[in-house]
């Protein structure tokens, strides 16, 4: 070799068990320097040594090269965890999946490639916030929003979400998390920008987290997105402090109207009552008096009809009765007394006691 031909033949022992020429550097000192053919012999010596029979240089290496090629099969082996999705790309497209957990095989690269995704586990997004261990930081940018009655929301929320299909979401969407959060924003600012800011605060939470999640979910399965939301929490709710005292003022006034339309509505609620049970009380008292009237004008029309077949039955009989019972009628407050002697000339004695009584009242 060029390298042992050095006019200094001194030997001296390499690292390698072999000897090697010493050379002279440019500073003038003597360096050890590795023999390669020695290398190569002792190495073949080994292999013979350890392999059966007595092979050559090029079965030793073609041994050589078997294994590495099955070194490099091998390397295509894999294990599926539980909790993952193994997406196998045959030369970078997408040619299967596999979900069940255990062993896989995919070959070696570069003829196939995998990529193990998390499809279990649920994960967590922020926005409106960043927190770090207890510590929390608002961001105004993602937080404050505007309402239906033109007033600004300061709302933190969190999404709860997974993954439902592993090559969508490898494929179909570029930088997922950020597309998740950039969805999430824009449909909870739809939604409260679709209700007054005391619906947001209070009364419709949970409508308002329902519908978000809704629209999120719509959204991504339209991109193919493979991502499921869970769930959708809304951690804070309040009012811009640049607005809190106008918005108290608000509220007091709401309250104010709120208690006299109650007030209002326990007067109505009172006197509601009262008035129908009169009415009713009024309708029933005017159909008595109209059954007791219909019931005393038959009883009258029978009363004539009777009097009135027993006069057809004696005209004079009844005439003098009639007659009679007018005179009686007629004459019962007079003073003076006629007496009717049928033609008899005796007197009979009268005493006026009735008129007596009269005039000693008097």
């Amino acid at each position: 070799m060029p390298w042992e031909n050095n006019s200094n033949n001194n030997d001296s022992h390499n690292p390698w068990g072999g000897r090697s020429g010493g050379r002279r550097g440019s500073g003038g000192s003597n360096h050890d320097q590795p023999d390669l053919d020695e290398m190569w012999r002792k190495t073949q010596d080994g292999l013979r040594d350890i392999l059966p029979g007595n092979m050559g240089g090029g079965q030793v290496i073609g041994l050589v090269i078997g294994a590495i090629i099955a070194l490099w099969f091998a390397s295509g082996f894999y294990i599926n965890q539980t909790y993952e999705n193994t997406v196998i790309q045959r030369f970078g497209q997408w040619d299967r999946t596999q979900t069940e957990s255990g062993l896989g095989y995919a070959l070696p690269w570069p003829m196939e490639s995998i990529t193990q995704v998390d499809v279990t586990n649920e994960r967590s997004m922020t926005i409106g916030f960043d927190q770090s261990g207890s510590s929390i930081k608002d961001v105004p940018s993602e937080s404050l929003m505007l309402t239906e009655d033109k007033n600004i929301v300061d709302l933190d929320f969190e999404i709860k979400w997974n993954i439902k299909s592993a090559e969508d979401y490898l494929f179909n969407i570029l930088n997922q998390e950020n597309t998740i959060k950039q969805v999430s924003e824009s449909a909870m600012r739809e939604v409260v920008g679709q209700n007054l800011l005391f619906s947001v605060l209070s009364s419709r939470r949970d409508k308002i987290v329902e519908d978000v999640r809704t629209i999120i979910q719509q959204n991504l399965d339209e991109y193919k997105s493979g991502v499921h939301i869970s769930q959708v929490l809304i951690h804070q709710a309040e009012v811009h402090p640049d607005v809190q005292s106008a918005f108290q003022d608000v509220q007091s006034a709401n309250q104010d109207a709120e208690d006299i339309k109650n007030r209002a509505q326990a007067y109505r609620e009172d006197i509601l009552p009262r008035a129908r049970g009169e009415a009713i009380q009024m309708v029933q008292e005017a159909e008595a008096y109209k059954q007791s009237q219909i019931a005393k004008a038959t009883g009258d029309a029978k009363r004539f009809d009777s009097v009135y077949s027993a006069y057809k039955d004696g005209e004079d009989v009844t005439k003098e009765r009639i007659y009679i019972e007018t005179m009686e009628n007629v004459l019962r407050n007079a003073s003076k007394i006629i007496l009717d002697n049928d033609g008899n000339n005796s007197v009979v004695p009268y005493l006026p006691l009735n008129e007596l009584n009269k005039k000693k009242t008097n």
